[in-house]
């Protein structure tokens, strides 16, 4: 400039000091402001670590349980009849190379009462079930109270209760006895809940050769178990059926119960896009509301812009002083937002039992997003600010 004279200007220490100064002035307000930034990160945050810590739990599941068990339940034939399975379907499956156990159960012609004094039609929604002896290590179940079948207990009148089972009989410990038709049949054991096969949680379990001779079952499975290697399992899978019942392979349903469990994986995917989805709308909304603030900030404070201008601020120094307080604003909300979804879920996900899963990559994701935010909600009134002449903002009430 001829008289030597250079516009002012702002170091970035100084445009962040009279930034926070404009937002320490406006306490309320800005609390107000940044809590709707602060709602719309926390739900995303949220959304992606719970669906995470839910996933991880799932896929620990899944590589506890296996994904290698096959089940092939007796269907119906051409005429909408049930079919049989032949009586010695778990040899002739264990007979498939890449098989490493094959077992059975089938279900058995017994109402089941607590007592004898029990009217026979309240069976309280239990059934009975053969079982094979090795069926509980094949399924990887284990035994609460009491103990499995034994060689010599799926002789007797012995019974072993799935959790659900026991639970709607009142069987709170073994050596309590039920009543299956007119037998008096003892509870040896109660299962814990069989995570891949949860109709059985609901049924009572007797041996073979006990349901054969007291309850006139005719020896014929109706599911059968089977576990094979892990790479063959798609292949088993397509013989399955012919291999329990050749001619007749439509009449045998094959499925395996760990895509319940991938299922469920899929469809907590898609509530995750959808929650994120509110998350973003919550996080709009949080926007307006900076945006909102900071225009009513420029009409609030327009004498101070004009003496800031008399005294010598540049154009550029207005429009970075209020385009600081936006995202100092902004960024208030985003960090108490990751601080209260990371919370939030590791809050719940220790109340479900789960290991808690943040990932870093939504936290920055979500800083991110509010500084954008930011930015685009303090762009419009930074500007109007820096175009307010002098001596208008001066002379304005």
């Amino acid at each position: 400039m001829k008289n030597g004279l250079k516009p002012s200007r702002l170091s970035p220490r100084d445009i962040l000091r009279v930034g926070a100064v404009g937002l320490r002035a406006r306490r309320a307000r800005v609390v107000l402001s940044a809590l709707g930034i602060a709602i719309g990160i926390a739900t995303m945050v949220a959304v992606v670590g719970l669906s995470e810590s839910s996933r991880a739990d799932l896929m620990a599941q899944l590589d506890r349980l296996g994904t290698n068990l096959l089940t092939a339940e007796a269907g119906e034939d051409a005429m909408g009849q049930p079919i049989k399975l032949p009586k010695n379907a778990v040899a002739m499956v264990e007979r498939v190379g890449p098989v490493q156990h094959a077992t059975a159960t089938a279900d058995v012609d017994a109402r089941i009462r607590r007592s004898d004094v029990v009217p026979e039609e309240r069976t309280a929604g239990v059934t009975t079930q053969a079982a094979r002896i090795d069926l509980l290590s094949a399924l990887g179940g284990e035994v609460d109270q009491g103990v499995w079948l034994s060689p010599v207990g799926e002789r007797l009148p012995t019974t072993v209760l799935g959790a659900v089972a026991a639970d709607r009989l009142g069987i709170t410990r073994t050596g309590e006895t039920i009543m299956m038709n007119d037998t008096r049949v003892v509870v040896v054991g109660i299962l814990k809940p069989l995570e891949l096969v949860p109709n059985l949680d609901r049924v009572a379990m007797v041996g073979f050769p006990a349901a054969e001779r007291y309850f006139g079952f005719d020896g014929h499975p109706t599911t059968i178990f089977e576990r094979s290697t892990d790479a063959s399992v798609e292949d088993v899978r397509a013989i399955l059926a012919r291999t329990i019942s050749p001619g007749n392979e439509g009449g045998v349903k094959v499925s395996r119960p760990s895509d319940a469990l991938a299922a469920k994986a899929a469809t907590d995917e898609g509530l995750t896009t959808l929650m994120l989805g509110l998350g973003a709308v919550a996080l709009l909304v949080g926007g307006v509301g900076v945006a909102n603030t900071m225009v009513i900030s420029v009409l609030e404070r327009r004498q101070e812009i004009g003496l800031r201008r008399s005294l010598g601020a540049t154009r550029n120094a207005i429009r970075l002083q209020f385009l600081t307080e936006s995202l100092l604003l902004s960024a208030l909300g985003g960090a108490a937002g990751a601080l209260l979804g990371a919370a939030a879920t590791y809050g719940f996900a220790q109340a479900q039992g789960w290991t808690a899963v943040v990932p870093p990559w939504s936290l920055a994701g979500g800083l991110a997003a509010t500084l954008l935010i930011g930015v685009v909600a303090g762009l419009y009134p930074a500007i109007r600010a820096s175009r307010l002449h002098p001596t208008v903002a001066l002379n304005a009430a």
